[in-house]
């Protein structure tokens, strides 16, 4: 009986960065309308650049690379020989290309252009061949031995989350290592949903209403305890496909280390060098000596127990998240990200920020069955 291959990492992120990019290519997702005069078939013909900088083929190139890079990763590992990873993932990516500068041209203030169309084609190309070259060089097999040694057989949902979590970081947020900050937007999404609903007026208008301007501030144990739970979340999500012993030591430790960096980069993005420790205050170094002295404790449970409290750890973490105010800091970084020089990025990590607990809420929940702490 041949054993079924299960899916890799490579082919979850893969998915994931094709929805970001679609989002990214989109946003706004407001104001939709036909270009006046225009039939499908003139649509259909992209229209050349008038203007193109450095930074936007620049951009466009890295933007795609990754996506070639994933889903060339993808196909090699699901079996397909080099040929045929790179006649999946070449046209994938111009065909996702194409259908977003195609839609773009119904999008206000987004400027399709034949050019863009070739320089994403361009930078899907470079990460397809990229690809092949890592397997070339051997890079991927010493990664599988090297993830045979640490993780179950079952991992890759699980590396797909860890490896996100870092972008995630990069959003601003009201507390640091505070994800799962979708509160305040779903409100404001369903209130504008409801705003025609004559049946649910009361919801709309209990929705509607704006929050209190004078909120009291996060407590300083508060905002400690939010800290330790956004350390101890990618921990316990960690060693529910580790085996117990010193490897979950070390990827707490890798944790805080990848924490205190996401978190540094993004005071730097946000504040620029000379604010770049912006992050660091007592109650969050507190939370982060909280959140490893927890991941050490936990750290010989077995792997069906670690996602019970990995569960118990998410869902107070988003819930935490949804009772912090905001503060002016997090205010002004959060314009920043979304009307000036970081809109590029947006929908990247600020979607990565959002959903990051919700999806890892939705693993370590399937993780509760008897054959979680098999070892495979």
């Amino acid at each position: 009986m041949v054993a079924q291959r299960s899916w890799s990492s490579a082919t979850w992120l893969a998915m994931g960065y094709a929805w970001l990019v679609l989002y990214a290519s989109l946003f706004p997702f407001e104001g939709w309308r036909w270009p006046p005069g225009q039939n499908l078939w003139v649509l259909m013909k992209l229209p050349l650049a008038l203007q193109h900088s450095d930074f936007d083929l620049w951009s466009n190139i890295l933007g795609y690379l990754p996506l070639g890079l994933l889903v060339t990763l993808a196909a090699r590992r699901s079996g397909l020989r080099n040929r045929q990873a790179l006649w999946l993932a070449l046209p994938l990516g111009a065909a996702l290309s194409y259908g977003c500068e195609l839609m773009q041209q119904f999008v206000p203030g987004r400027v399709p252009s034949l050019s863009d169309w070739v320089s994403n084609t361009a930078g899907n190309s470079a990460g397809a061949m990229l690809a092949l070259a890592v397997n070339r060089l051997g890079w991927v097999d010493r990664w599988q031995s090297f993830r045979g040694r640490w993780f179950a057989g079952d991992a890759a949902f699980a590396l797909a989350l860890l490896t996100l979590w870092p972008v995630g970081l990069l959003f601003p947020s009201p507390v640091p290592l505070g994800l799962g900050q979708v509160g305040e937007r779903l409100r404001q999404f369903l209130a504008a949903l409801l705003s025609d609903v004559h049946w649910a007026s009361a919801l709309q208008a209990l929705l509607a209403a704006p929050p209190p301007l004078h909120e009291p501030p996060l407590q300083p144990l508060a905002h400690a305890m939010i800290v330790a739970l956004g350390l101890l979340a990618p921990c316990l999500v960690a060693n529910a496909v580790v085996a117990p012993g010193w490897r979950r030591l070390a990827t707490a430790a890798g944790a805080l280390c990848v924490a205190c960096a996401g978190l540094t980069l993004s005071a730097l993005l946000n504040f620029g060098p000379l604010r770049a420790t912006a992050w660091v205050s007592a109650p969050t170094l507190l939370g982060l000596a909280l959140g490893a002295v927890g991941a050490v404790m936990l750290a010989p449970l077995s792997r069906r127990h670690t996602a019970g409290v990995g569960l118990v750890v998410l869902t107070a973490l988003v819930v935490g998240v949804a009772h912090a105010p905001d503060n002016p800091y997090f205010e002004q970084s959060l314009h920043g990200w979304e009307q000036g020089r970081f809109v590029r990025f947006h929908g990247i990590a600020q979607w990565v920020g959002w959903l990051w607990p919700y999806a890892a809420m939705a693993w370590v929940l399937s993780r509760l069955g008897p054959r979680s702490d098999e070892y495979r």
